[in-house]
């Protein structure tokens, strides 16, 4: 680890801008003073003490459902208009139990649920398929993404596009980008939408936001293979290149899990009628979906983000490269503390929940000015922060004052004339062909994806 936690500085690295305007310096710590800031008793893990909060959110599935079921009814409250407000609101309530049951299992694949790995991949494996979750396949893609945070070849999720990326996109040169108008608001609400109703079920079916390098998978599973449908990326196949040839029987152990929970809801759908099922259950699970993208998104989408690439991205870099944020009662309490500790998580994804308040206060005074958080306007603030996000982080490129190692930093520029501005570029050359005298654009931009 010391390879990758104490780089040396290959030369000037130049004025490093974020998308705010601040100027930027590169994390100069090392994991070990991180490990050794926090107190010992931060790591320790209760079984107990997991399998109680496992317990209270089931408990509250069923207590809600419960409820609803028995006094939400035409004989209990007569209005219909009545009536659909409170299962509405059922299901927001039921979105929010679900995705504490949701980060619960999480715990487990980051084995910080207990000391047992028996114990953990259990729970976790019974929680997460129980939401439609490949537990598995996703607890192995996950810790690939924590080891590669920020690397825009290696991380596995929200990995942001490339100005050539970005300009692709919208049948745009690279050049152009700077020179664009204004992004509607419609159009950046239709995204966040889509992003928020379908981020999560495309992600596992296409790996979309995932890196697509998968030609570089060392045993050659990920020739040929791209991001997007059908073409063999995604969390449901073992031989997809997102996994080693031994997780194969794990991918499909998942699958197996999957297929139950699919027929149990369908025999519920048969007995009790699919448009209760729906309310009951599926809209629910888009809460669930909503609120773990959400989270993610704005865990490592932000304007003071870095992103690194192959030649500058560190391990420590790479966990310094995300944000906590605030969410009230609902994110301490219902999701287990992920969104306030989540920088904690990246570099210590072991310590329990319960234990990363206490040990995020120790590693602040590690990380310095290299801490970021953002908790104005509490609840409020961070579900608006996703618009924020989504109008100020459109692609990634250099400062324009970068130099040496400080090129490979990459910040978020956008096309709506927020914070500091796209870097200028030129033109490409273009020259005659040699057959008819047309031109070809010289260093033209490509979609790398």
């Amino acid at each position: 680890m010391d390879s990758v936690d104490q780089p040396s500085v290959k030369n000037a690295r130049g004025t490093l801008l974020d998308t705010y305007g601040n100027e930027f310096e590169i994390p100069d710590y090392t994991i070990k003073d991180i490990r050794d800031a926090i107190p010992k008793h931060c790591f320790e893990r209760s079984a107990a003490r997991g399998l109680y909060y496992v317990a209270r959110d089931i408990a509250s599935l069923a207590a809600t459902f419960y409820l609803f079921h028995n006094y939400v009814t035409p004989e209990t409250i007569p209005s219909t208009a009545v009536r659909a407000a409170l299962w509405a609101g059922y299901t927001f309530v039921q979105g929010l139990f679900g995705t504490g049951l949701w980060v619960m299992a999480h715990e487990c694949g980051h084995q910080s649920f207990s000391p047992s790995k028996v114990l953990n991949d259990t729970v976790g494996f019974i929680a997460h398929t129980a939401l439609l979750v490949p537990y598995f396949s996703w607890k192995i893609s996950h810790g690939k993404h924590h080891k590669a945070t920020g690397h825009m070849e290696r991380d596995m999720v929200f990995v942001p596009k490339t100005r050539d990326q970005y300009a692709s996109r919208i049948g745009k040169l690279a050049h152009q980008l700077d020179e664009l108008t204004e992004e509607t608001p419609i159009a950046t609400l239709l995204h966040s939408i889509g992003q928020q109703l379908a981020g999560w079920p495309l992600y596992l079916i296409s790996n979309v936001t995932g890196h697509n390098c998968h030609e570089r998978q060392p045993e050659g599973k990920g020739k040929g293979k791209k991001n997007g449908f059908f073409n063999g990326v995604n969390h449901f196949n073992p031989s997809s290149p997102l996994y080693e040839r031994k997780d194969e029987h794990l991918i499909l152990a998942s699958d197996v899990g999957l297929a139950i929970v699919i027929g149990t809801l369908w025999y519920i759908g048969k007995i009790y009628g699919f448009s209760n099922l729906f309310v009951w259950y599926f809209l629910p699970y888009l809460w669930v979906n909503h609120w773990l993208v959400a989270i993610t998104f704005l865990q490592h989408t932000d304007p003071t983000l870095p992103h690194y690439d192959a030649q500058t991205w560190t391990y420590t870099r790479g966990a310094a490269a995300t944000i906590d944020r605030e969410f009230g009662f609902i994110g301490r309490t219902l999701l287990h503390g992920i969104i306030e500790t989540h920088v904690l998580h990246h570099y210590v994804s072991t310590i329990p929940f319960y234990n990363a308040d206490e040990a995020s206060d120790a590693i602040k005074k590690v990380m310095g000015k290299h801490y970021r958080s953002d908790t104005e306007g509490g609840s409020l603030g961070f579900v608006k922060a996703i618009w924020k996000s989504a109008r100020w982080c459109h692609w990634v490129e250099p400062s324009e004052g970068a130099q040496g190692e400080g090129k490979g930093v990459l910040f978020f520029r956008n096309r709506n004339g927020l914070g500091t501005k796209p870097m200028k570029m030129a033109a490409p050359i273009t020259k005659p062909t040699a057959s008819k005298g047309a031109k070809m654009e010289i260093g033209a931009d490509s979609d790398n994806e």
